[in-house]
């Protein structure tokens, strides 16, 4: 299965874990917040509602640093917008250490989301341009893992770190830890070169300007973009309203401790981990639509299961296993599939607009889930708004064109939304 992997350029490899290594730092800080809102909650007598703000203002803000790191990468430079924002992301987590009070926090965290957003743009679009479109697909499917596996570490270091010492000062421990990922871009600098394609485009063409934020906008791509961001909106809707919930469910709900809670996480992590995997491989197998349909009509029906279906805490146990599976498998094709929809002079902006306005959207979701909890039953609540964020990501696919096998530097010559099989037809023809 991995026979493709040695295959691979040794730039190829280089730039894959480049990515890797600065998606699973970008898990490894955002996840912290998750953990510690049963803790600041109880610390500084917060709302459910008030503590789902804090996460919401994040993603919120983070769509902002998405599309503006995307259109900084299209005139800059990939590489060099990928090592700003992890040192962007680094340095705010760590300040959130210091935070005394719900204000300090929000704004600290609304900081560090706009590196987090930007983080995912960047080193999205270097992927898509690095790796040949035969194996874009689980390339970069591959390098979505990195979540899983920043998301198990941070998981890791929350429940060490809890075990060892007092609440009211672990957290603050746990987010002054999150400076690490900051020492990561010294690699990036002596290791990682922007992609042939862009430094060939960037010669050819005058730098863009400000307006470039906007061009995704722009004659045959308006409609490609409302109806992508729309899509992801749904992905990132129903993920966020799940997992930034989880911790606070499996204590307040199911009754476990701060270290038990751990432990189902890190169960949920490995199945997060083989969705990951799965859905990498499906990309290119059955194409980018079908993954997202099996991903999103499983997420359904196992969040429903997980929610609603009477069972022991061993057996949600391992329920949390093909939940998450199902759950994750939607993301690795999301980066291949706007790569493919997107010239090379608008792909920064248009990926990173589409990832970030749906990741916007999105963010209200763990806000509504808040506030709406606070007078019905928290698992009840995770299971209607996550149901109803996947419903509106398979409207959108059914409005969406197949992208599998298209070559990046074609791209242009058709309009982005025409699918496949239509360009091929009329090419024969």
């Amino acid at each position: 299965m991995l026979a493709w992997f040695r295959d691979l350029t040794a730039k190829e490899r280089q730039t894959m874990f480049a990515c890797f290594g600065g998606w699973s730092l970008d898990a490894f800080d955002v996840q912290m917040y998750s953990f510690v809102i049963p803790t600041v909650i109880a610390v500084w007598g917060l709302s459910r509602g008030e503590a789902g703000l804090i996460g919401t203002v994040t993603l919120l803000i983070s769509s902002f640093g998405g599309w503006f790191s995307g259109t900084l990468a299209d005139r800059y430079g990939r590489v060099r917008m990928l090592q700003i924002t992890i040192l962007w992301y680094s340095f705010f987590t760590f300040l959130c250490a210091f935070a005394q009070n719900f204000e300090q926090l929000f704004v600290l965290r609304a900081l560090h989301g706009f590196g987090f957003g930007g983080e995912w743009a960047a080193g999205a679009v270097l992927m898509g341009e690095v790796i040949r479109d035969k194996y874009r697909g689980r390339a970069v499917g591959l390098v979505q893992t990195g979540w899983a596996v920043g998301w198990g570490a941070s998981a890791l270091v929350y429940t060490g770190v809890y075990a060892f010492m007092p609440e009211a000062i672990a957290w603050r421990v746990l987010f002054a830890i999150g400076l690490l990922p900051a020492f990561y871009v010294f690699w990036i600098r002596r290791h990682i070169e922007e992609p042939e394609i862009f430094k060939t485009h960037r010669q050819e063409r005058p730098p863009v300007g400000i307006s470039h934020l906007f061009s995704a906008f722009r004659g045959p791509y308006l409609w490609t973009t409302v109806k992508v961001a729309l899509m992801v909106s749904g992905a990132q809707g129903g993920g966020y309203a799940l997992s930034i919930w989880m911790p606070t469910y499996l204590r307040s709900v199911r009754g476990l401790s701060a270290t038990g809670a751990g432990g189902f996480l890190l169960v949920q992590i490995l199945g997060a981990l083989i969705g990951f995997l799965i859905g990498s491989y499906l990309s290119d197998a059955i194409g980018r639509k079908w993954t997202f349909i099996v991903s999103t009509v499983g997420s359904l029906v196992f969040v429903l299961i997980f929610m609603f279906a009477p069972m022991s805490n061993e057996a949600l146990f391992f329920l949390g296993i093909p939940l998450n599976i199902f759950l994750l498998m939607k993301f690795p094709p999301m980066g291949p599939f706007m790569s493919e929809l997107y010239p090379t002079e608008v792909r920064g902006t248009g990926q990173g607009f589409c990832y970030n306005a749906g990741r916007a959207i999105g963010s209200f979701f763990p806000t509504m889930v808040g506030y709406v909890s606070e007078g019905m039953p928290l698992g009840m609540v995770i299971a209607v708004f996550s149901s109803l964020a996947f419903g509106v990501m398979i409207l959108m696919l059914l409005m969406l064109p197949e992208t599998r096998g298209r070559n990046l530097a074609e791209i242009g010559t058709e309009p982005a939304s025409q699918p496949r099989a239509a360009a091929a037809s009329s090419m024969t023809s």
